[in-house]
């Protein structure tokens, strides 16, 4: 007759007689693929990268996060102040549209500012010869969303914090539409990103050409944007040269959600949309072939 020994439940690994497992038990568990059983799993591990990844992009501006997330305000606020004080020396002291003034300006300077802050986090997300790539559970829908939705929280940060500001320190206001205000900060953001997908698409096989037609389209968005001007008051044979860019037709909307007398009459808003659904999906095309073909001995002779 044998006696029955019960023995400890372990992790798994083979253990030794000094109570140490197994070298290449554990080496073997170390590198072990992690996977998803089932759909819900696999989304909670992709939106749960997307999360730490955007956080790691946030942190990454500065060594301090705090001083970081400053700096952006701050970059934006002198960006409103220089406009405001440009503004003031061509003798333009009243809004165009019967509201407030600041506003006036936010409303231009702020969509083209989460819109070109886009583009260039999307353009500059990743790379195939980064370390990040790397890393198993990264790809590249990680890496594109967490650079996008960091831009986005920056900026929509700094919009909150001049807003509240300025409500408080200097002069209550009424928003006229304010859900749909910030559904066009959105659009904006998006339209940013799916013009940075397209860059992004393009940077491996001409990073020079890439890299001059982003910072072409954020120059030229400068002025094509029609943030320093009104849609309905443009002259006829001006208008033309804006109705092509997406951000002209943003920003005029947005104006018409932001103030309750102004109403868009020379934009659409379904431009801006349609022009979204259009780049996203050239975006696309052009990624999936680049990541087809793409090789880190390009960038050997750069």
């Amino acid at each position: 007759m044998t006696a029955s020994i019960a023995l400890p439940k372990t992790s798994g690994l083979l253990h030794l007689p000094d109570g140490k497992p197994d070298g290449e038990t554990q080496e073997k568990a170390m590198f072990q693929q992690r996977r998803t059983r089932n759909m819900l799993e696999a989304t909670g591990a992709t939106l749960a990268l997307i999360y730490h990844q955007t956080v790691y992009n946030v942190r990454s501006g500065h060594r301090n996060p705090v001083v970081g997330l400053l700096m952006e305000i701050a970059q934006a606020s002198v960006f409103v102040v220089v406009f405001l004080a440009v503004f003031t020396l061509i003798g333009i002291r009243t809004s165009p549209v019967r509201g407030d003034f600041l506003l006036y300006i936010i409303s231009g300077i702020f969509v083209y500012l989460i819109h070109v802050k886009a583009v260039g986090s999307t353009s500059g997300s990743h790379s195939i010869s980064s370390a990040l790539t790397k890393h198993e559970p990264l790809n590249s829908a990680v890496l594109i969303c967490s650079a996008a939705l960091a831009s986005l929280y920056q900026q929509a940060l700094s919009l909150g914090v001049i807003l509240t500001c300025y409500y408080l320190f200097f002069q209550p206001y009424t928003i006229y539409e304010p859900f749909s205000l910030s559904l066009m900060f959105g659009l904006a953001w998006l339209s940013g990103c799916v013009v940075g997908l397209i860059l992004l698409g393009i940077r491996p096989w001409a990073p020079g050409a890439a890299s001059t037609l982003s910072l072409f389209y954020m120059r030229a968005n400068m002025l094509a944007s029609g943030k320093m001007f009104l849609a309905n008051s443009m002259p006829g044979f001006l208008l033309p040269w804006f109705e092509w860019n997406p951000l002209f037709h943003i920003i005029d909307q947005t104006r018409g959600f932001m103030f309750i007398n102004y109403t868009p009459m020379r934009t659409s808003l379904m431009y801006s949309i349609y022009f979204c659904i259009a780049a996203f999906m050239v975006g696309l095309l052009i990624n999936f072939a680049t990541r087809k073909y793409e090789s880190i001995s390009w960038g050997a002779t750069r």
